[in-house]
Order: C-alpha cells, then structure tokens, then sequence
C-alpha cells in the first residue's frame, strides 16, 4: 500500500482547443506514422493524443486528437488527401476545451479520477476525452463548458476557482 497521499495544488484550463476524430484506421504499421507526418509536416501542434485498440469495426481503429483551434483549417487540409487510404471517416469538432487536475500522488489514489469525473457527471458536463499521468488528470470538453467545471471541481478540491490557471501547452 502507497503511504503517498494526494496532493492536489489546482486546476489548470483552456477554451481555444479543437479536436479531430479519424475513423476506420487500417491496423497496420505506419498508418498513424502516414496522419501524423502530415499534421507535422504543416506545423499542427498536438496536444492530447487517444487511440483504441481495433477490436470492433473490421479491426479498424479511431484516432482522436487536440489542438489549438486556430490551426483546425490547417489541419482538415493536411488530412483530407489521406482519406480513403489513411483513414475513411473526419469529424471535426472546433469549441473545444480543456480542464486539468494537478498534483501528486494521482497515480496512487483512483478516488481522486473517480471524484473528477463524479463532479462533471454532476454538473452534466460529457467528457469527450480523458488524459492521466501521475500528475495530471485532463478532460477534454465543449468549451461552453470550461467555466462550470473549473468552478466545480476547485470547489470539490478545496481549491479557489478564481486561482485557476489558463494553460497554453503550446508555448
């Protein structure tokens, strides 16, 4: 049993993200390396990556990304001549935003991810992503959205909603 203790220090924000879900993603190798090449060939920054195994839709996966919502146009044209042979399906999603948990001693401590996704649940906030690592716990979520869930989960944390931080991973 891990004698570390969670130590939440505050919630971090953004509300100018964009997401892009990609569809029907042949299993095999160098098909991520083909999406990922052009986005970075055109200078996309990316910030959250989630991908599922291909168990289910003919063993193809989807690919789910974010970005800064200035460079979602960019990014539609750097994919579009890969459909039909990276990828068969886009939605493109624009007000998108962002709410992070923290700390330390996450990775020891699931009530702490149970909690956070327990306060959006309350406050009817649907999750359209979700990134941990020991730190952190990241959901992404409509950007409408940003304010009720800084608000609510400072306060579920004993944590002041108006220190809430605007993050930019991409400085």
């Amino acid at each position: 049993m891990s004698m570390e203790q969670p130590f939440i220090t505050s919630v971090t924000y953004s509300t100018s993200d964009s997401r892009i879900t990609l569809f029907g993603i042949p299993d095999q190798i160098g098909a991520a390396a083909l999406i990922f090449q052009a986005l970075a060939d055109n200078k996309i920054n990316i910030d959250m990556i989630m991908q599922n195994e291909p168990v289910a839709a003919l063993g193809r996966a989807e690919i789910s990304l974010t970005m800064p919502r200035d460079e979602l146009k960019t990014a539609k044209n750097a994919l579009q001549p890969l459909e039909g042979k990276a990828y068969t399906d886009a939605v493109f999603s624009e007000a998108m935003g962002k709410v992070s948990l923290i700390g330390a001693g996450l990775r020891s401590h699931p009530e702490v991810s149970a909690k956070v996704f327990s306060v959006l649940a309350e406050e009817k906030i649907n999750m359209d992503m979700i990134s941990t690592s020991p730190i952190q716990v990241g959901c992404v979520i409509p950007s409408e959205d940003v304010p009720r869930a800084v608000k609510a989960l400072s306060e579920a944390f004993g944590l002041d909603p108006d220190e809430a931080q605007e993050e930019n991973p991409f400085r």
